[in-house]
C-alpha cells in the first residue's frame, strides 16, 4: 500500500499514512451509534493492524460532531442474550480486548461529543487518549435494564478510582471532558476540532520510535491486565445473560426507543 491510500466501507473509513493506520466511525446521521457489523469491520481492521509489519500505531476517531452515542440496542440484543461478544473470525482481535488475542500494537483515541457505553469502553482498551473539551462520557446501561459489558465494570475502576466508578456506573449520570482529564482517563484536552490533529500528532511520535520496543511494551501490560480479569470477565458475562432475558431488560430497549423514562420492576 502507498503512504497514503484509504478506503471507506458503509459506516467506517480506513486510511494508511506512513505507518499510522487511521479508523473512522461513519455513522454521523445516526450519532455513530455502532452497529454489530461496524463491530466486526472494527475487529477486521484490528487484525490488519495485528499483521501488517508496517503498520506500527492506529487511530481511532469519529466523523462528525459525536465520536459515539453508544451501542444501536436493538440490533445488538440478539448477541447479547447468548452471553458474549460476537464470535470472531479468524485473523479478527477484539477491539474490546475481552476475547481472543490481545492487540500488541498501541491505539491512539480521539474522542469528541458524546462518548457513551461503547465509546468509553473502546477508550479505556487504548493506550492513549484524546478528547475535546466538548465531550460528554456516560456509561448509560443501568437505565436502559442491564450492565456495562464492554469491559468498564473491569477497567473504569482502575482507571479513575473505585467510588468515582461506582457513582457513575451505577448511575448513568454523565462526566466532563475536564473530570476525564483530571482522574487520568484521558491523557490530552484540546478545542473542538482540533482531537484528530492531536491524536495523530502523538501516534506520529510513536511510530518513529522503535516498534519491537513498543510491542514489548504494550504486550506485557495486557497480559498482565488479561490475567487480572480473567475470573472477573467470566463471572460478568454469567451474570449479564439473566438480565438480558428479564423484563426490566425488555423495558430499557422499549422506553429508549419510544423516548420515554422506563419502568424497572426488578424482574
Amino acid at each position: 500500500m502507498t503512504d497514503s491510500a484509504s478506503t471507506q466501507t458503509q459506516d467506517v473509513t480506513i486510511e494508511q499514512r506512513g505507518h499510522v493506520l487511521l479508523i473512522g466511525w461513519n455513522r454521523p446521521q445516526k450519532y455513530n451509534a455502532l452497529t454489530v457489523d461496524m463491530y466486526y469491520q472494527l475487529a477486521a481492521t484490528y487484525g490488519r493492524l495485528q499483521r501488517d509489519d508496517d503498520l506500527r500505531v492506529a487511530v481511532v476517531f469519529a466523523h462528525g460532531k459525536h465520536f459515539t452515542a453508544g451501542l444501536e440496542l436493538d440490533g445488538w440484543a440478539e448477541t447479547f442474550a447468548k452471553g458474549k461478544m460476537p464470535d470472531l473470525r479468524e485473523g479478527d482481535i477484539d477491539p474490546y480486548g475481552l476475547a481472543g488475542e490481545p492487540l500488541t500494537k498501541p491505539v491512539v483515541i480521539a474522542v469528541q461529543g458524546l462518548c457513551f457505553t461503547a465509546g468509553v469502553e473502546l477508550l479505556l482498551n487504548s493506550d492513549v487518549r484524546v478528547a475535546a473539551t466538548d465531550t460528554r462520557f456516560a456509561q448509560l446501561e443501568v437505565q436502559r435494564g442491564f450492565h456495562a459489558c464492554g469491559g468498564a465494570t473491569l477497567r473504569l475502576p482502575t482507571e479513575i478510582g473505585w467510588a468515582n466508578a461506582q457513582r457513575y456506573l451505577l448511575t448513568g449520570d454523565e462526566w466532563t471532558a475536564k473530570q476525564a482529564l483530571d482522574w487520568g482517563l484521558v491523557q490530552s484536552l484540546v478545542e473542538p476540532g482540533q482531537q484528530l490533529d492531536e491524536a495523530l500528532r502523538i501516534a506520529e511520535r510513536i511510530a518513529s520510535a522503535a516498534p519491537l520496543g513498543v510491542k514489548g511494551s504494550l504486550r506485557s501490560s495486557k497480559l498482565m491486565r488479561q490475567t487480572l480479569e480473567k475470573d472477573a470477565l467470566e463471572r460478568m458475562y454469567a451474570d449479564l445473560v439473566p438480565i438480558i432475558r428479564s423484563e426490566d431488560m425488555q423495558e430499557g430497549i422499549a422506553s429508549f426507543m419510544e423516548r420515554r423514562d422506563a419502568n424497572f420492576k426488578g424482574r
